[in-house]
């Protein structure tokens, strides 16, 4: 491969690179090559549709689009229509199949009675002062503090120790901020703006993003592999693992990542629901997706469906890693890495990977958009 041909090379065919391809071809009319290890683009937004069912799958989980953000809702518009699907997850506990987030709704099936706001408000207020006057010392305090026992035994502790691996009370406190609790019965579960998905898929918005004839596409291939034929003086954004980027010479960043079990059923409809979280820590899952329901208006077949079950763990050097877990150490660790980073002249690190912080899709691609025009396209005029 020639690379002497390209102004620019970008790894990594998820949000932040497709946009930072699509602008620097349409703004600056620049050739860009872009490059991904995995065989496809779209990186964890990718879909592809179930050769045996018709239903499109959302392969690295459940993707769903929303934003306060209009510059991004708007730039994302020029690829794609969205449909008008609202996103509501309901958690199973002990059986019972309850509402998320906690809302007015939750808290009257939970306690077996009608309450009205200012009562259910009362009532949680009253079961947080088990710790009033006590400085939270780890996770399990810190919800109790916020919600109560009752709630937290029911819908937190669980499924925090299935995502977390570990005790919420040997995590600290600072994973949970807040709880949210509405003492409404809305069950939307974003607040933002705009929200939908993509009509045709998110894989189609990539193939649109990057049909220019100055963007060349090649997967399959490792940057790794390839890194030394890249001239000197060529622009690189790198949206891979900053810490691998560097040889882990600082150690590694650690990470949970996700394993996807992926079942077709011979039922119409399996769950009802997009998304079902399961809050009993003795059922090893923490939630089920079926996909026909993120796609109500499409006309699927009736007999058939797809479904998801996700499990989640550490990550190994050979996973795929999904939520950083930002310790102190890991902090301390990407600091290092981000000092490094800023000394390499013709490399510029973006995307969930490459500066170690977990993204939104709408996050990816705003930050995308601000870095091609403060860091990309000052390099290139």
């Amino acid at each position: 491969m020639d690379f002497s041909q390209y102004d620019l090379v970008i790894v990594g065919a998820g949000f932040f690179g497709a946009t930072i391809a699509e602008r620097a071809a349409n703004e600056l009319g620049r050739r860009v090559l872009v490059i991904d290890r995995r065989d496809h683009i779209g990186g964890n937004a990718y879909t592809h549709t179930c050769p045996r069912t018709g239903i499109e799958i959302h392969k690295y989980g459940a993707h769903l689009f929303h934003t306060p953000n209009k510059v991004v809702w708007d730039y994302l518009n020029r690829f794609t229509a969205f449909t008008d699907y609202r996103h509501r997850v309901f958690t199973s506990y002990k059986g019972q199949a309850y509402m998320m987030p906690i809302n007015l709704g939750t808290i009257c099936q939970f306690f077996g009675r009608r309450m009205s706001p200012d009562e259910a408000r009362a009532l949680i207020a009253e079961q947080a002062g088990e710790l009033a006057g006590h400085d939270p010392q780890n996770l399990e305090e810190k919800a109790i503090s916020l919600i109560g026992r009752p709630l937290y035994e029911a819908f937190i502790r669980g499924y925090t120790a299935k995502q977390w691996q570990t005790d919420p009370r040997e995590l600290p406190a600072s994973i949970i901020t807040r709880l949210p609790v509405r003492y409404t019965f809305d069950n939307r579960y974003f607040n933002d703006t705009y929200e939908g998905l993509p009509v045709d898929g998110y894989t189609a918005i990539f193939e649109r993003m990057l049909d220019h004839e100055r963007i060349e596409v090649r997967t399959g291939i490792d940057y790794f592999e390839i890194r030394e034929q890249i001239p000197a003086g060529t622009p690189v954004v790198y949206t891979g693992p900053i810490d691998r980027y560097f040889g882990y010479r600082a150690g590694e960043l650690k990470w949970r990542t996700i394993d996807f079990e992926e079942e077709v059923l011979d039922v119409g409809d399996f769950q009802g629901t997009s998304v079902m979280n399961y809050a009993d820590e003795d059922i090893p899952y923490t939630r089920i997706l079926e996909f026909r329901h993120f796609n109500p208006e499409r006309n699927y077949q009736t007999e058939k469906t797809v479904i998801t079950r996700e499990y989640s763990r550490f990550a190994e050097r050979r996973d795929e890693p999904y939520y950083p877990i930002n310790t102190a150490q890991d902090k301390e660790t990407y600091r290092a890495y981000r000092e490094l980073a800023d000394a390499e002249e013709n490399v510029i690190f973006g995307g969930r990977l490459g500066t170690y912080r977990y993204l939104d899709m709408h996050q990816a691609i705003g930050a995308a958009l601000k870095c091609f025009e403060a860091e990309v396209a000052p390099r290139m005029v």
